[in-house]
């Protein structure tokens, strides 16, 4: 069973534990970085602690919800190792695994419905890094980021 970090800032909350319940009914084990509540809140450290996560390998892959999707995203992409994608559909989120190596997925709960937000998240998770020329791109990345 893989093992998935999912957090949302207070926007996202509700959508995460809906998103929660159906991967799990799909055999994931979620583990909830947080927020905890619908109460306003900060989404970096949300989007931080996923991205942490995720880089130390504990997690191979992470998922964040806020209202776009996009401040979430960005905080977690500060973490060495983090490449999130903010995907709005479900074309973008397979081609970011299999080009691009994405680690953490985001969308926006203010964005996308549950429905359309399920599709996402099972294309993503269908989809694996293809490798190949795209593994020389990645890897240019990874070496800025290691070496600035």
């Amino acid at each position: 069973m893989e093992k998935l970090a999912i957090g949302s800032d207070h926007a996202g909350y509700e959508m995460k534990l809906k998103i929660i319940e159906y991967l799990k009914g799909k055999g994931y084990e979620c583990v909830d970085f947080g927020t905890h509540s619908a109460d306003s809140c900060n989404y970096a450290e949300y989007g931080i602690a996923v991205g942490k996560a995720v880089a130390s390998g504990e997690f191979r892959k992470g998922i964040l919800i806020c209202g776009t999707g996009v401040g979430i995203s960005i905080s977690a992409n500060k973490v060495n190792g983090i490449r999130a994608v903010v995907c709005s559909e479900p074309l973008s989120a397979r081609m970011s695994r299999e080009h691009n190596d994405s680690n953490i997925l985001a969308f926006g709960s203010r964005i996308v419905g549950i429905e359309l937000a399920k599709m996402i998240v099972d294309e993503w998770l269908a989809a694996e890094f293809q490798g190949g020329r795209h593994a020389a791109r990645v890897a240019t990345i990874t070496d800025y980021e290691q070496n600035r």
